[in-house]
């Protein structure tokens, strides 16, 4: 076993996509460990806090109308004239990777463990050692046409401070409704639709003293996990899929395996997204966003070997704690092969819980009556009374509905 560590850089990251045509980060033999750090995308929302001080993080968000350190930002266009900016936002979140596992090949499965989170301290004189993250009610989330309070509609970023000394929490510090902002290149942004713009703190009225007397429980996580797809060399980074990517389970933090289905030669395993706090939903837009460093495991099972496994027939995200396994359910299981050639856009049109509940049900029907060898009888009668289906997110395009089931349900003899 070897163990790589991969900090974060303009040349470690990739802003919005997965992809299968970008070369390496890191390569990695099945086995090996690594310490992977990842950024939020939201650092913007209060650059003292999560970005100054910071040389990875200020290295990446690095843009002046004379210089902007990552171009491409979204599986958009990057030829100009932009309406946003290269990369056109279609697809948010900063990934670190890609990570090659040596041998991997279509139809193998990559499992990822995840054996330790930590927040990332800001590096501001004023907050040095302190973590702080960003949540945004914005234009994707599922209230913002359902408003009740003027100014409607409006998007809203709440920061918030997490408290790591015991029991991790977080507090709410200030919030702001989004004004417009002008990035280096001149691009005006009356809403949050392109990331890494700075938010100028002159030109937003912080509110003080919300959220009194509430403190949220931290379920540090990672929101975007997954390999890079086939179907097209640059896949926005917001729809989860049948290769996983932005699935937005808190329960895919420490102590967690993922299984995933690999879909190109290397697999080629990207992360970020990172969350302090997460909501079953995701609600109004985001988690709360912040910046953290992941340990990582990777194992890689090979297709020859799958039968008679929890991983045998698997094409799509699978978790295991030690508690219990859930599968995810989407609109569309694999809405790149479903959706055609627009897909990454078209995608949102159809956004459907109806049909990510039948997904989430069908995939556990299959795992009980593949991995447990029950007949379809006896699999829905155990969803019935023993596995729970809830609302992963409702703001990712591709909604998604996980099914868990606890393992001890198993233990009777």
């Amino acid at each position: 076993m070897k163990h790589h560590h991969l900090p974060v850089s303009p040349a470690t990251v990739h802003w919005g996509y997965f992809s299968k045509a970008v070369a390496p980060a890191l390569t990695v033999r099945s086995g090996d460990r690594a310490t992977i750090e990842t950024l939020t995308h939201h650092a913007g929302d209060d650059y003292d806090r999560m970005i100054a001080g910071d040389p990875g993080a200020e290295s990446v968000f690095h843009w002046t109308r004379e210089h902007k350190a990552v171009v491409r930002r979204g599986a958009g266009p990057t030829e100009g004239p932009f309406l946003r900016g290269s990369g056109e936002g279609l697809g948010v979140h900063l990934l670190t990777g890609p990570v090659a596992i040596e041998g991997a090949e279509p139809a193998d499965v990559l499992e990822v463990r995840i054996l330790d989170v930590r927040p990332r301290p800001s590096c501001h004189a004023c907050h040095a050692g302190r973590c702080f993250g960003s949540n945004a009610a914005a234009s994707w989330g599922f209230q913002y046409h359902d408003l009740i309070e003027e100014p409607k509609p409006r998007e809203v970023v709440t920061i918030f401070e997490l408290d790591t000394t015991g029991e991790p929490f977080a507090r709410a510090v200030h919030n702001y409704v989004w004004t417009p902002q002008t990035d280096p290149d001149g691009i005006v942004h009356g809403t949050i639709d392109y990331p890494g713009v700075r938010v100028d703190q002159t030109s937003v009225r912080r509110r003080e003293n919300i959220l009194r007397n509430v403190r949220v429980p931290a379920r540090l996580h990672f929101g975007t996990m997954g390999l890079a797809p086939s179907e097209a060399d640059f896949v926005s980074s917001i729809p989860p899929g049948h290769t996983g990517g932005n699935i937005d389970d808190w329960r895919i933090g420490k102590g967690a395996r993922m299984y995933y289905p690999v879909a190109v030669p290397g697999a080629l395993l990207s992360v970020g997204d990172p969350h302090a706090a997460q909501g079953d939903s995701e609600l109004g837009g985001t988690a709360i966003e912040t910046s953290l460093t992941g340990d990582f495991e990777f194992i890689l099972h090979k297709q020859a070997d799958l039968g008679g496994t929890i991983l045998e027939g698997l094409d799509h995200p699978l978790l295991e704690t030690d508690q219990q396994w859930s599968v995810y359910g989407f609109t569309f299981p694999n809405y790149l092969a479903e959706l055609g050639p627009d897909a990454q856009t078209e995608v949102a049109r159809h956004a459907s819980l109806d049909r990510a509940m039948r997904d989430a049900f069908r995939k556990m029907r299959r795992f009980l009556m593949t991995v447990h060898r029950l007949s379809e009888d006896e699999a829905i009668a155990l969803m019935s009374v023993a596995a729970d289906f809830g609302v992963t997110q409702v703001v990712d395009a591709n909604w998604g509905v996980h099914g868990s089931l606890r393992k001890s349900v198993f233990t009777c003899t």
